[in-house]
């Protein structure tokens, strides 16, 4: 395993934001962003893993960085539920790793794009069982999301901000909606924002991403 590049801030950290990629990407991925925003987030440490290398069927069995196997496409996505459950664990286990080094989990947020959204998405309403910051979920989708899920108080307090593309050819955007829609029927604190962008990241984008962190971390 691959260890996570850590992007300490000026100052003592004392908030953290854990990102994960998207398939097929690295932990360099999102550096760029990573050190953007730290120039307004000035004690907020970036935590960003490094999925396994894995074959992926739906890429012709190419193997290649995923946070899980994507199987199908149509009609829903069929993944591998058990290599994402493996991958939150992995995400739990960095939280623990933050709280032991004295951040309050309150300040800590867990971000991912695409196949990495699906991850965090998943740990924070799911998985992991206390409180956190928030969670960023980009261009992204929930594939573990039903009528049967039931959150914690404590998840319930977790709060989302939701960010597609309104072009996105990758994950479509209704998909992105039904687990905004979701969140906000779960009674979760969930806010949407669209871009005229397809499947990627945009400058206004990442505007919004360090207004919406640096109002939970002022």
């Amino acid at each position: 395993m691959t260890d996570p590049l850590i992007i300490e801030p000026n100052h003592t950290a004392d908030a953290c934001v854990i990102w994960l990629h998207g398939l097929g990407a690295d932990r360099y991925d999102f550096l760029p962003v990573a050190e953007a925003l730290q120039e307004s987030l000035h004690s907020t440490r970036f935590v960003l893993p490094q999925a396994p290398t894995r074959a992926v069927t739906i890429n012709g069995g190419y193997a290649m960085p995923s946070w899980y196997n994507i199987i199908a496409m149509n009609p829903a996505r069929a993944i591998d539920q058990g290599q994402l459950e493996a991958s939150a664990q992995m995400l739990c286990g960095l939280i623990e790793e933050q709280q032991a080094s004295g951040i309050q989990p309150e300040r800590i947020f867990i971000a991912g794009f695409s196949q990495g959204g699906a991850v965090a998405l998943h740990t924070a309403y799911i998985s992991w069982k206390g409180p956190l910051g928030g969670v960023l979920a980009l261009s992204t989708y929930a594939p573990t999301f039903d009528d049967q899920v039931q959150l914690a108080a404590s998840q319930q307090r977790i709060p989302a901000l939701c960010l597609h593309g309104q072009n996105d050819e990758v994950v479509i955007n209704a998909m992105g909606r039904s687990a905004y829609e979701y969140l906000k029927g779960w009674g979760v604190d969930a806010a949407w924002r669209e871009y005229p962008m397809g499947h990627q990241v945009l400058p206004q984008e990442i505007a919004d991403i360090g207004e919406w962190l640096a109002q939970r971390l002022h």
